[in-house]
């Protein structure tokens, strides 16, 4: 039986999850740590991890008594293309934008 990925973007779609991400950007951290930096029991944290884990945006790897969290690259991935495309889309505008506006510019000037 194999287990469907959770929707990256609803795992993001949380402001509790997002601070997550940012805070392993930095570093990997112990569930403990992260669970302590949060004005939330620790099991609702560990519930946010979990998301964010099963989304494949987060590692964790045990390292003797302690279960670290990594920020995974790969699942990054489908975020990054999401922005991509409107980043190319934003960018083709503007370009637009700055032809005809030059254009008009020279015809005002003639």
């Amino acid at each position: 039986m194999s287990k469907n990925k959770l929707d990256v973007f609803q795992a993001i779609a949380d402001p509790t999850r997002r601070a997550i991400l940012i805070m392993l950007a930095t570093q990997a951290l112990p569930v403990n740590a992260l669970a302590g930096k949060f004005e939330m029991s620790r099991p609702a944290v560990s519930k946010h991890i979990k998301v964010l884990h099963e989304s494949g945006l987060v590692k964790i790897t045990d390292s003797g008594r302690e279960r670290y969290c990594s920020l995974n690259q790969q699942g990054f991935t489908e975020v990054t293309n999401w922005f991509a495309f409107f980043d190319k889309f934003w960018n083709e505008k503007l370009n637009n934008l700055e032809i005809l506006l030059n254009q008009q510019h020279k015809t005002n000037n003639q």
